[in-house]
């Protein structure tokens, strides 16, 4: 460290904070000790051997708050067991502030040595990236914000087809004033479902009104209100794609306290098939995505990452399908 500090013009305390992924360190003074590291052929010694011999991975979630997280966490359980591994769960550690991701979960991964990470709905920075590159640490994104780097191990669902989906459903069922509400504008699976939404309407020639998208945070809340904006349009929809079920929530009781009924004025279609589809009344249309099959593909390829194996593609999506329930019929005459 002395060497690597003095070559880098820092002090050793910064250049071993550089080297055990610390991240209160400037991202000028990151730099100059990565180049000194790599001019100098630093080799890091083994820390995750005695990781390795108990078989301890690291999940990273976004929250524990919701039945989607659940479903991950059991899938990821299932294969771990079946691999003979223990998870520690991180909760909360990837959400941002001002911007940038809360510092610790790394700290924490090399304090307990973990010899894989699943990150589920995360947003890494350049530097975590590099951070687990030089550590050597495989890693797997479930679902992940926005796009990775090319060379990053993903699993996810056929958004886009699942968005073709749900608006094919309803253009077959007599709907052409089709709204969708979507997610964050930046996050990877929105787009896609709006995308397969937009996609289907050009197909069957029915005109895309720019009106009719609205962009929420996959709250209830925030459908509500979209869906408000919706409902006083000059010439509102007749059926809506909402891509979530947590938002479809939201919408329902935006119609309810408009005085009007599902499906008798307005159809809703979900996404994700979540426990609360099946509670809703009436039932609610959806698109399922596999969560937990997702969760479960994404610890198999962690598995085979860490005995040394290279998986044959970066990006995994699993298929996605309609559920049809009572949410959805034809428009009013």
């Amino acid at each position: 460290m002395a060497v690597v500090a003095r070559e880098a013009g820092v002090s050793v305390p910064t250049a071993s904070k550089v080297v055990n992924g610390r991240e209160d360190v400037a991202p000028e003074t990151r730099r100059r000790v990565t180049e000194a590291l790599e001019r100098l052929g630093y080799v890091r010694r083994p820390r995750f051997e005695a990781a390795k011999a108990r078989g301890l991975v690291d999940l990273v979630v976004h929250s524990l708050e919701s039945s989607w997280s659940g479903a991950v966490l059991h899938g990821v359980e299932e294969a771990a067991h079946d691999a003979g591994l223990e998870v520690v769960v991180s909760a909360g550690l990837t959400r941002t502030r001002g911007g940038r991701p809360e510092r610790g979960w790394m700290d924490k991964l090399t304090t307990r040595g973990s010899s894989g990470v699943l990150f589920n709905l995360a947003e890494l920075t350049p530097s975590q990236y590099t951070w687990l590159d030089q550590h050597r640490i495989p890693f797997v994104m479930i679902d992940p914000v926005v796009e990775p780097p090319q060379n990053v191990v993903s699993v996810g669902a056929a958004n886009w087809q699942g968005g073709v989906s749900a608006a094919e459903h309803l253009l077959a069922l007599g709907h052409e004033r089709i709204g969708c509400i979507g997610g964050y504008r930046r996050k990877m699976c929105s787009s896609a479902r709006i995308a397969g939404y937009r996609s289907a309407l050009t197909s069957a020639g029915v005109r895309n009104r720019h009106e009719y998208v609205r962009h929420g945070d996959f709250d209830e809340t925030t459908a509500y209100h979209r869906m408000l904006e919706l409902l006083d349009l000059p010439e509102p929809p007749t059926a809506v794609f909402v891509c979530s079920d947590k938002m479809a929530l939201g919408v329902y009781q935006a119609l309810a306290e408009r005085g009007l009924r599902v499906p008798d004025d307005m159809s809703v279609v979900g996404f994700d098939d979540l426990p609360e589809a099946r509670w809703a009344s009436p039932g609610l249309t959806t698109v399922r995505q596999p969560l937990s099959e997702m969760a479960a593909t994404a610890m198999r390829l962690l598995v085979r990452m860490m005995a040394g194996e290279q998986p044959e593609g970066t990006r995994t999506e699993l298929s996605t399908r309609l559920v049809e329930r009572a949410s959805t019929g034809a428009p009013r005459e």
